[in-house]
């Protein structure tokens, strides 16, 4: 396998599963503005069918847990009051790209003093998120379908942030499309933004070549102080959320193939 980044299995395999592929603007269609952060690319769904369990967890337990970033029109939902959503006042971690939400029941289970935003595009990867949370009873996740730029933007306001996780986002392989990449200087300026001081940044990836480039935008953003991972894994080290994540299949199977994965923490200075 191509250096192109193991994980990219997965992100392939959910693409496949929700049935959606990239693709410009139709004839006629509105193109996407110019915009200071990456976007999420465009997509088009061929099938988004859920199975049976799914779709009944969805119908009884969306209404209550989930939100979609923008309206069926484009317009973006307005403020989250996320005191009122979760019901209680608790620390605050967004995560951006969750896919089918493995990294973020186990850590929400783990961290249940901690309030989660997980924010996805595809229907089919919040769908088994939300059977995961009906499943093993978790109070203290909600999900959001959308870009996660647009939640950091429009949904959250400054220093409203305990933790940012970004785990494995699409590495765009391709030079023309480095771009797209979501850690860009913008996007990590507006995370720093929306953390609060002592808040953390966690990004995790299996791509050399974007690894490198995490690496130095992070470091140049001057209100992040990069923390040894290792250091910062120590139950010792008194930081606010865990970096501590479990291992999917899909990135056990990458190691074993000989995929290095690069962790990154920075702490809000």
């Amino acid at each position: 396998m191509s250096d192109d980044g193991r994980m990219q299995v997965q992100r392939e395999q959910a693409r496949e599963e929700e049935g959606a592929d990239s693709a410009p603007p139709a004839p006629g269609e509105r193109s996407t503005p110019a915009h200071p952060f990456p976007r999420v690319a465009s997509f088009r769904s061929r099938r988004s069918a859920l199975s049976g369990l799914q779709r009944e967890t969805w119908d009884r337990r969306w209404p209550e847990l989930g939100r979609q970033a923008r309206d069926s029109d484009g317009r973006i939902a307005g403020p989250l009051d996320t005191e009122a959503w979760f019901g209680r006042v608790a620390p605050l971690v967004l995560e951006i790209g969750c896919g089918t939400g493995v990294s973020t029941l186990a850590m929400a289970a783990e961290e249940p003093e901690l309030d989660v935003i997980a924010v996805e595009v595809y229907k089919r990867g919040l769908a088994q998120l939300l059977n995961g949370i009906d499943r093993e009873g978790l109070n203290n996740v909600r999900l959001i379908r959308g870009d996660g730029v647009d939640v950091l933007e429009h949904l959250l306001p400054p220093a409203s942030l305990t933790g940012v996780r970004v785990f494995f986002p699409d590495p765009w392989p391709k030079a023309r499309h480095h771009k797209r990449r979501l850690l860009q200087p913008a996007t990590v300026a507006l995370i720093a933004d929306r953390l609060r001081p002592g808040g953390i940044l966690h990004a995790a990836t299996d791509h050399p070549g974007y690894a490198e480039q995490i690496g130095e935008v992070g470091d140049a953003e001057p209100r992040l102080r990069r923390l040894s991972f290792e250091a910062a894994g120590d139950t010792g080290a008194g930081l606010p959320i865990s970096v501590h994540r479990p291992v999917t299949k899909y990135e056990d199977k990458a190691q074993r193939a000989g995929s290095a994965v690069a962790e990154f923490v920075w702490e809000k200075a």
